[in-house]
């Protein structure tokens, strides 16, 4: 036995209102999380429940990225339409893609720094743990490679030194506990 079709109205009881927007809200999200899975689509979705809290889902590591997306999408349409615009818009359109980008970017950071964390979700912790580690690997390449460098550097000073040093300044060296060779 089916159900019938729902007259969309505002729903006047609040506590049916309530309920009705707590079983819709996770169906909404089971729909986002489909999509996202079944047909590979980039999905951010924003819902402001009647008392104003915020919930979101994504299927990137942020929302923000979406939005970043969605951002450039849109600016990219404007500028298709923005011949018959004065130069200060586009300007000021510019700016504010600007401020967002700079926004994202110093969120990213703070992310990377450990903090404001709990704008991520799983997903998201994952990738950024995944980064982390991956900088610290090229860290870590890096500084091998430099010791390395450098201690390839002291040894053929050494080798110049003891070069530098005659046959018996060689053995008065060595004599003496002769920093540059290995003689003692």
């Amino acid at each position: 036995m089916g159900r019938g079709r729902v007259e969309l109205k505002r729903i006047e009881n609040k506590i049916n209102r309530q309920v009705s927007f707590s079983k819709r809200r996770s169906g909404l999200l089971k729909k986002a999380r489909e999509i996202s899975v079944l047909c590979d689509a980039d999905v951010a979705l924003l819902v402001f429940s009647p008392k104003g809290k915020l919930l979101d889902f994504s299927n990137q590591p942020s929302v923000e990225r979406i939005l970043q997306r969605y951002e450039r999408h849109s600016y990219a349409e404007r500028q298709d339409g923005a011949g018959d615009q004065a130069p200060n818009e586009n300007w000021v359109m510019e700016q504010e893609r600007l401020k967002d980008r700079v926004e994202a970017l110093q969120q990213r950071q703070r992310n990377f720094m450990g903090e404001e964390l709990h704008s991520l979700n799983l997903r998201g912790l994952q990738r950024l743990e995944q980064q982390l580690d991956s900088a610290l690997k090229h860290i870590r390449s890096r500084k091998n490679q430099t010791m390395h460098e450098s201690i390839s550097k002291l040894q053929k000073k050494i080798k110049e030194k003891e070069k530098a040093l005659g046959p018996e300044e060689h053995e008065v060296a060595k004599y003496q506990g002769c920093d540059f060779c290995h003689c003692n």
